[in-house]
């Protein structure tokens, strides 16, 4: 038998997949450890983005006796319990509008982590406290036309209609235009626009 035959050629070691990350990762930051630092833990409170740098078994040490709320008191804790139920959120007691006090009198002006981006977000319904300007109501085809009959605009209110019609009705009457042809299809055409506007629920 060859001390070197054909298949030994053939025999490959699998290459550690991790041996390329731990060669470019940083040293464990854990005191007193020279392995590669290839798993991140966070740093803690107010410093969310802020990682150090850990082997893998001291990351799962230092996990182990993480407290995000590590010095904190208890009144604070259980406020971001609660503002949690909510995103963080204000809210509103029912049955008041968004300019009135939110319903937990605790509730923080500085909102907690992210969320004070809440505080300065733009709301054009006022939904959370600015009153939006109230939208003029379009007119369709038919109504724009019937108002125009009645030689009013899209912003003339119900008892304006109903003022207007009652006032051309008496000069356009059968029995008062003195027999005028034209004066009887004026009249035609008013009880026509009236009958429009009351159906499309405008007066």
């Amino acid at each position: 038998m060859k001390p070197y035959p054909k298949y030994f050629d053939k025999i490959r070691v699998r290459p550690d997949p991790q041996a390329e990350v731990k060669a470019r990762a940083p040293i464990c930051q854990w005191d007193g450890c020279n392995e590669a630092g290839t798993h991140r833990a966070p740093v803690g409170r107010l410093k969310e983005g802020e990682y150090f740098r850990f082997c893998f078994d001291h990351v799962r040490e230092y996990n182990k006796g993480f407290n995000y709320f590590s010095g904190v008191p208890d009144s604070e804790v259980a406020r971001f319990q609660k503002e949690a139920m909510t995103g963080h959120r204000p809210t509103w007691t029912m049955g008041t509008n968004g300019g009135a006090r939110t319903s937990s009198p605790d509730f923080a002006q500085q909102r907690s982590g992210r969320a004070g981006y809440y505080k300065n977000v733009r709301d054009p319904f006022g939904m959370f406290g600015e009153k939006a300007a109230p939208r003029e109501r379009k007119a369709k085809p038919l109504e724009a036309k019937a108002l125009e009959t009645l030689g009013l605009t899209t912003k003339a209110t119900g008892a304006d209609i109903k003022a207007r019609y009652k006032e051309l009705v008496k000069r356009h009457h059968p029995d008062a235009n003195g027999g005028d042809r034209g004066s009887e299809d004026r009249f035609r055409d008013v009880l026509q626009a009236y009958r429009v506007l009351k159906q499309a629920g405008l007066c």
